[in-house]
């Protein structure tokens, strides 16, 4: 248990994304989110290149909410109960938690201010590290 875990909830690890080695690899992250849409990972890939790219702020709120969903029904399948930690260090964790902050960042862009705030609160609760990893 971690020193910020004061509860003593245990961690979530989510299993292996198999999105990830195909996003390492190179695919087009399109056709990496057509194939596994379930993954969070690419749903946050997408959400970056959006923000990343400036003037595509809807859309990257767009794939930063789809895969904060879909990474939502993947934690709440490894035994999630809506807190708890959700640890950095275990890679499968980082779409999940790429996608809070892309989500962040983009309701920050379209003027979503109560969103941002709640999503860069919930990225810290989740992940003091991931949080700091991320720049929020």
């Amino acid at each position: 248990m971690s020193s910020d875990n004061l509860l003593g909830i245990p961690e979530t690890r989510l299993a292996v994304d198999p999105a990830a080695e195909l996003l390492a690899s190179g695919v087009d992250p399109v056709a990496v989110a057509a194939a596994h849409p379930a993954s969070s990972l690419a749903w946050a890939t997408l959400a970056e290149g959006a923000l990343a790219a400036g003037g595509r702020d809807v859309e990257a709120y767009a794939y930063a909410r789809t895969g904060y969903h879909r990474a939502l029904d993947a934690l709440r399948k490894s035994g999630w109960r809506g807190q708890g930690p959700v640890p950095w260090s275990h890679e499968p964790n980082r779409g999940f938690l790429r996608s809070l902050a892309a989500l962040a960042r983009a309701a920050r862009a379209i003027g979503e201010s109560d969103e941002e705030a709640r999503c860069t609160q919930f990225l810290r609760d989740s992940s003091a590290e991931g949080a700091r990893e991320l720049g929020l």
